[in-house]
Formats: structure tokens, C-alpha cells, sequence
């Protein structure tokens, strides 16, 4: 599964790979094109950080209702 990511990464630009010569390893490395994904993933991540609490219980109520055989109501707080 890794080495399919790896190589999807490398097929859209996103990291470049180099076989070691006589050994049995490759190494990966970002390209620039890579690299320009750091800000975008970084936003992401610190979204994800600011609303773990409000989408961990959005889960708990959709959980709660599949279990009662029924659909999840309410407003999402944020």
C-alpha cells in the first residue's frame, strides 16, 4: 500500500525517487511541487486540532442515532 502511494505521489510530481546503487533501499524525497503542499497541509492539520471536540461529537450523535434506528438531528455546534 505504501509503495502504490509512494509511486502515485511520484507519477503527480510530488516526490522524486532514487534507488540506491548496490543495496536494496530507495529514497524519496519532495519535489518543490511537493514542498508547496507544506502551508495547505499545515491549515489542515491545524483545523483538524481547532475541531476535534465539535466533530468527535458529531460523531457520537450520528453513532447514537444509527444505533436507535434513526437519523441524527441537531445543530452542529461550532
Amino acid at each position: 500500500m505504501l509503495t502504490e502511494t509512494l509511486r502515485r505521489l511520484e507519477r503527480d510530481g510530488l516526490v522524486t525517487r532514487r534507488p540506491e546503487p548496490h543495496q536494496s533501499t530507495v529514497e524519496y524525497s519532495l519535489t518543490p511541487l511537493g514542498q508547496s503542499l507544506a502551508g495547505p497541509l499545515d491549515a489542515l492539520r491545524r483545523w483538524s486540532e481547532e475541531h476535534e471536540a465539535v466533530v468527535e461529537d458529531a460523531r457520537q450523535r450520528f453513532d447514537a442515532a444509527r444505533a436507535a434506528g434513526k437519523p441524527a438531528e441537531g445543530r452542529i455546534q461550532t
